[in-house]
């Protein structure tokens, strides 16, 4: 553990320098989705996914396996699981909140679960329907028997920078959590800012917090409602993160947090990273293509930047403004 805080310590004073590599999670299918009023058909999601792992994305955060009641957009989970492709190195990702979830999740051939355990009672309740105390004997339940199926299993920490319901979340409040989590066997922890309310000092206070609970793979997700998702992303990577979560377009949102607007843009984050040296395997040009497939498909005018301004140096994304031009795969 003395050797991950010295390793902190170091990135804190920027003497090493940023990696040369950051892994990004695609979460558009999921989390970009689940938050929109436009019902997207199955045919489009698995296009969609199609067009992400062309531009390069290797972890794809692809539904979620919740009652439809909840979140009506999920309600295609299994029909969506058997129509993508499935190419080597490519790895699925299930968002699951109990045992139910599981099972479904398990015959729908997911390569990882995702398990969200909230750090505050209120919006623990409105998201799961559970206390604290309840999701966490719940994650470890979950990870017990995905890990024995052979799955991989992230504790997402939610509202961890801090809560729509009960404002500031204490980094020690998370820290706890987190060591929780990593003791039911999470093989990776990701740290929220559901609500985009964090600042890179934010980030920093966080990161000092969980490493000295665990040394475990930190994986963070951010949303830019505050305009400060991107440099907390490039600030996460300075400190060590080993994934960074992004949607492309920068769709997304919570249902369960007032306000909560659309993660950091996958293409956007590649810019950004790949301008400060570290590269990030996904393609520029394809991954604009696969917004711009989604914002035809919904409608609307994606918040990402980079398909409007285009990149730099180099020329611009042609129809990339205009919803559903140059769309890959198709649609519904």
């Amino acid at each position: 553990m003395k050797a991950v805080l010295d390793r902190l310590m170091l990135s804190e004073r920027v003497a090493d320098g940023p990696p040369a590599v950051a892994e990004i999670v695609e979460v558009g299918p999921r989390d970009g989705l689940q938050n929109v009023p436009t019902v997207v058909s199955t045919t489009a999601k698995i296009a969609y996914i199609q067009a992400l792992i062309d531009a390069g994305v290797r972890r794809v955060e692809a539904t979620s396996f919740v009652h439809p009641q909840r979140v009506p957009q999920m309600a295609d989970a299994e029909a969506v699981m058997a129509g993508v492709p499935r190419p080597a190195g490519v790895s699925y990702i299930g968002l699951v909140v109990n045992a139910r979830g599981l099972d479904r999740a398990l015959a729908a051939r997911v390569d990882e679960v995702n398990v969200v355990v909230v750090a505050t009672e209120t919006f623990c309740q409105r998201n799961q329907g559970m206390s604290i105390a309840e999701a966490v004997r719940s994650f470890a339940a979950i990870s017990d028997r995905a890990r024995s199926a052979g799955l991989r299993v992230t504790a997402t920490i939610g509202a961890s920078f801090g809560c729509p319901f009960e404002g500031e979340v204490a980094p020690e409040t998370v820290a706890k959590l987190v060591r929780q989590c990593a003791g039911a066997g999470a093989d990776e922890i990701t740290l929220a800012d559901t609500i985009g309310v964090g600042v890179p000092a934010d980030v920093q206070r966080l990161v000092r917090a969980v490493r000295e609970v665990t040394d475990l793979p930190l994986r963070f997700h951010f949303h830019n409602t505050r305009n400060t998702g991107y440099a907390n992303a490039l600030t996460a990577v300075a400190l060590g993160a080993s994934a960074l979560d992004s949607s492309a377009g920068g769709i997304g949102g919570c249902p369960f947090a007032p306000a909560a607007t659309g993660n950091i843009a996958t293409e956007d984050l590649v810019y950004a990273l790949r301008r400060s040296g570290i590269e990030s395997g996904v393609d520029l040009s394809r991954i604009v293509s696969a917004a711009t497939f989604i914002g035809g498909e919904l409608d609307m005018r994606l918040p990402a930047l980079l398909g409007r301004a285009g990149d730099f140096p180099g020329a611009d994304f042609p129809g990339a403004d205009s919803p559903g031009a140059d769309s890959p795969g198709g649609g519904s």
